[in-house]
């Protein structure tokens, strides 16, 4: 590699360590720091935000950027070291739009929020966090000012999470979307079969729930040698390095879903991250290239294999046998309609998969409502009631349960939201090809075997890590763009044949 490469490589090193360091911290905060450790804790990771975005924008690494991009001028547009200079030339020119000031101090706002946040989803109460939410609105909109002028005032911030794609771009699809999979959900309540869900809602000791998730994606893929699992307020993965991947979830003693569906949709997020190339390591190459295609593994994983007939061919006796008391007398057909049946619900990471796009496009809308100033934060509370009836039905019967059980809008991550229901259609559209190219997926499933589609996934997406924008990785791995039709069909054969609609 020419010295100048080299050189570029080493001070995206360092910045990439920064960068880790932080993430370590924050891994932390969310799992065993003390709640009093809250304000040093965000002094350190604002210490850490500055000095790795001053690293990125200085004009040392501007030259060095300009260097590389002579370089690799020549070079097959396609290889590593040239896609790795684009795309560190695209996040060049974003962040030096935003003031290291700016992330400084967003840093030491969001690490306080967080813990408010967590005192407040315990105590079901919104009004401590209105004042830190303010802030934390107020800065975002100061961010995508840096990036006037734009299409759409949301374009920044979804842009963050989903390089490239455009807000009309979201509405539209959601557009589709809506009225298909609001009718689908009222045609399940009106004329399907009745589906019992009370065998999930029993004890189940929290060790063996534990115990059992972690059994399940060991053998699905999830590299234990280079990954954990712990406990956190809202489940979430973390990548310090590809071997260096990890998740949480959250345990109900009397609730089976929430655990182990958390644990097998952050392990869908921690392979993707373990098969990234390792010649990416240590640049911005060495991550998932959107969070679309993060959630599209994610869910994947979750919902395709996980709440499947053929996975649980193989795995219910295995569940039976850790829980007897509870499963014994419920046979594999009425747990697998008792995971699927579809119900409008307060939870979103418990909502079923006819039902939660929906979820999404609320969170969709009240954000576009918080940025553009038409809802003020201290009304968030009763707007997000008021149209939770609209979507699903339902009035929460408190804020935990309601406007404060996510954990995004504490650490900032407006734009966020758009990228589940996005990432519901490309696992659709990837799994169309994995039945293709492996017709006896099926029965590989029900043996527990899942060695081809853990390296089908390897090869078509996770080993490129960021190397492809999002809608290109898409295209190359499916053969065409993204469409929400694979996800429809999905949706309509499963609870068709649940429900016998």
């Amino acid at each position: 590699m020419a010295e100048i490469l080299v050189r570029f490589r080493e001070l995206l090193g360092e910045i990439s360590d920064l960068r880790s360091a932080g993430a370590v911290l924050g891994w932390d905060q969310h799992t065993y720091m003390p709640p009093g450790g809250a304000p040093a804790r965000g002094q350190q990771l604002a210490t850490l935000g500055k000095l790795s975005h001053e690293m990125f924008v200085s004009d040392e690494f501007g030259a060095a950027l300009e260097e590389a991009r002579s370089e690799v001028a020549d070079l097959d547009p396609d290889s590593d070291e040239a896609r790795l200079v684009k795309r560190v030339g695209r996040d060049f020119d974003k962040a030096t739009k935003v003031p290291s000031e700016w992330v400084a101090e967003f840093n030491i706002i969001t690490s306080k929020a967080f813990m408010i946040w967590q005192k407040s989803r315990a105590e079901a109460s919104f009004a401590d966090f209105v004042a830190p939410l303010e802030k934390i609105v107020s800065m975002r909109r100061q961010y995508v000012e840096f990036f006037a002028p734009y299409e759409h005032f949301y374009d920044p911030l979804l842009d963050d999470f989903e390089p490239g794609m455009k807000t009309s771009e979201v509405q539209a699809v959601f557009e589709e979307l809506r009225p298909q999979q609001v009718a689908l959900v009222r045609e399940i309540v009106e004329k399907g079969s009745p589906v019992d869900d009370a065998p999930l809602h029993q004890k189940f000791p929290e060790k063996k729930q534990w115990e059992f998730g972690l059994a399940v994606i060991k053998q699905c893929g999830y590299d234990m040698e280079r990954g954990r699992q712990d406990k956190s307020p809202h489940p979430f993965s973390t990548s310090f390095s590809r071997d260096d991947v990890h998740i949480t979830t959250r345990v109900s003693p009397e609730f089976f879903s929430e655990a182990f569906f958390g644990t097998m949709h952050e392990a869908g997020h921690a392979m993707y991250e373990q098969g990234v190339s390792e010649a990416f390591e240590r640049t911005p190459l060495s991550s998932g290239t959107s969070s679309t295609l993060h959630e599209s593994q994610s869910r994947l994983w979750e919902n395709l294999v996980g709440r499947s007939r053929p996975f649980w061919k193989g795995f219910y006796p295995k569940l039976q046998k850790s829980f007897p008391k509870q499963l014994s007398s419920v046979d594999m057909e009425a747990f697998y309609r008792a995971i699927n049946k579809v119900k409008p619900s307060f939870i979103r990471v418990e909502a079923d998969e006819a039902t939660y796009n929906l979820h999404i496009m609320l969170r969709f809308d009240l954000e576009m409502e918080l940025m553009q100033g038409n809802l003020a934060v201290a009304d968030l509370p009763a707007a997000w009631n008021e149209k939770f009836e609209e979507y699903l039905g339902l009035i929460p019967p408190d804020d935990a349960k309601g406007v404060l059980q996510d954990i995004h809008w504490s650490f900032g991550g407006f734009g966020y939201f758009p990228t589940y229901a996005l990432g519901n259609l490309v696992a659709s559209q990837l799994w169309e090809c994995i039945q293709a190219d492996i017709p006896d997926i099926e029965t590989q499933i029900e043996n527990a075997q899942f060695g081809n589609l853990l390296t089908w996934l390897r090869d078509e997406v996770h080993v490129f890590g960021g190397k492809f924008m999002p809608t290109e990785l898409i295209k190359r791995a499916t053969g065409r763009d993204l469409t929400p039709e694979p996800y429809l069909n999905y949706l309509r054969r499963k609870f068709g044949e649940i429900y016998a609609l």
